[in-house]
């Protein structure tokens, strides 16, 4: 048997009588997040460069897949590039480990049960067998490829794709297996430069890499002939993209054991998950700061947490949100100064105040911070210094979904959503199996878009 044999054999045996009753509740709270936030970047730069992107491919299809919050129809592939930025447009996705799964995985499914009228009763199997592709490896490997410059999700996501994909058109698990080994063998991920240089590049590998899924899963029913060992072999997926030998066995005991779809955490802010604690922290800081006059900020996080494109070292000048979103002395400078992140604020680039800040924090990286943690230190003008120190492990983050629910709706009515669109995913959500697309359709529809 090979690592993808042994996956291909688990998912297949998915369904909604065999799944735990808490991972059908994570995955439920995964895909009202994922809808929550996407009605909340109907109007972000990057959305409408990718809608614009997606029409313009093909043009528009009287039978194809909805266009979300433009309410065109193109083919299944390009409304997965137009949605998927969608979804991933505030930064503000949930995360396993450093894979923004959700992202991909949930335009894809929601394209493919529009146009197919697949059986609803494969939406959350298909779901959960996506999280837990991708955590797995992930959190496996992406301590090797990170380094590299290789971005987890358009590296790892892919194959979870391919597994969401193959699981929803019914495929048995030889024809998964070779869904997953495809996409292993045809993806190559993204870059992280785009970070280090601000541009918006991450927006859009969401949509690339599910759509080398969705390839990879239509190559697979259509009777492909693939690598067996395509992720463990010498020259296959983690030897090439993480340098390390694969331990296959060990890999493929942890599904159905360790659930990754319980690691899924959710973000507060609309920014890198790294800058979530510290955000929380200078929001914690400020009061005690009362007023007074800072000489120069250090902003210490795991190494790890510090990313390896250097964008979350940027002080400015900025010029888009992927810029400031990442910054940690943006951020932590806009929560001193603001309060808490929005994207409208992100989105001021001309805040002096605000920028004069930034060009006095520093952040530094510090091995005996742990991970997802934050300290920060002040040195006033008047010689003071505070410290505000700030801890934080996955569960801090890992909602639940009446959480997830006030969440999305406050963040709705920053950006005008109606209300009544939220109405509509939270019942979507709920009532899977017994769910109708169509009203996940009809959210966006109320969706204020330009």
């Amino acid at each position: 048997m090979s690592l993808t044999g042994d996956i291909g054999t688990f998912l297949a045996e998915l369904s909604l009588k065999s799944l735990p009753d808490d991972v059908t509740e994570k995955a439920r709270t995964c895909l009202l997040n994922g809808y929550g936030m996407a009605l909340a970047c109907h109007n972000i730069a990057s959305t409408r460069v990718a809608r614009s992107a997606a029409l313009a491919l093909d043009g528009e299809s009287p039978n194809g897949a909805t266009v979300l919050a433009h309410g065109g129809k193109v083919s299944v592939s390009n409304a997965v590039l137009a949605n998927a930025a969608l979804f991933h447009g505030r930064g503000q996705e949930d995360t396993v480990g450093a894979v923004h799964v959700g992202a991909m995985v949930i335009p894809l499914l929601t394209a493919l049960f529009e146009t197919r009228r697949l059986p609803m009763e494969r939406f959350i199997p298909a779901l959960v067998a996506s999280y837990e592709v991708g955590g797995v490896l992930d959190d496996a490997y992406a301590q090797f490829s990170t380094p590299r410059g290789l971005r987890s999700s358009p590296l790892y996501g892919p194959m979870a794709c391919a597994a969401a994909a193959a699981k929803a058109m019914g495929l048995p698990a030889e024809r998964i297996a070779a869904a997953i080994g495809n996409a292993a063998s045809l993806g190559g991920g993204g870059m992280l430069q785009c970070f280090a240089d601000g541009t918006d590049e991450w927006v859009y590998q969401m949509g690339v890499a599910s759509n080398t899924g969705l390839a990879a899963a239509e190559l697979a029913r259509a009777g492909s002939l693939t690598a067996p060992h395509a992720i463990e072999g010498k020259r296959g997926f983690v030897s090439t993209f993480a340098q390390k030998e694969c331990e296959a066995d060990a890999i493929a005991s942890k599904f159905g054991r360790d659930w990754a779809i319980h690691r899924v955490t959710f973000k507060p802010y609309p920014a890198c998950a790294s800058n979530q604690t510290a955000v929380a922290a200078a929001l914690e800081l400020s009061p005690r700061l009362d007023g007074r006059e800072i000489e120069s900020i250090r902003v210490r996080l795991n190494p790890y947490d510090c990313g390896s494109s250097g964008g979350m070292y940027l002080k400015g000048p900025f010029s888009t949100s992927s810029m400031t979103g990442l910054s940690i002395p943006f951020c932590v400078a806009l929560a001193l100064r603001r309060g808490a992140p929005t994207m409208a604020a992100l989105s001021n680039f001309n805040d002096a105040e605000v920028n004069a800040l930034a060009q006095r924090i520093d952040l530094v990286a510090d091995d005996a911070v742990p991970r997802l943690c934050s300290v920060i230190s002040v040195d006033l003008a008047n010689g003071d210094k505070v410290v505000q120190e700030k801890k934080a492990t996955t569960e801090t983050y890992n909602f639940d979904r009446q959480a997830v629910s006030s969440l999305i709706r406050r963040i709705g009515a920053e950006e005008g959503v109606p209300r009544k669109a939220y109405d509509l995913i939270e019942g979507f959500v709920a009532g899977l199996p017994r769910a109708d697309i169509a009203d996940v359709i009809h959210a966006f529809v109320l969706c204020p878009s330009t």
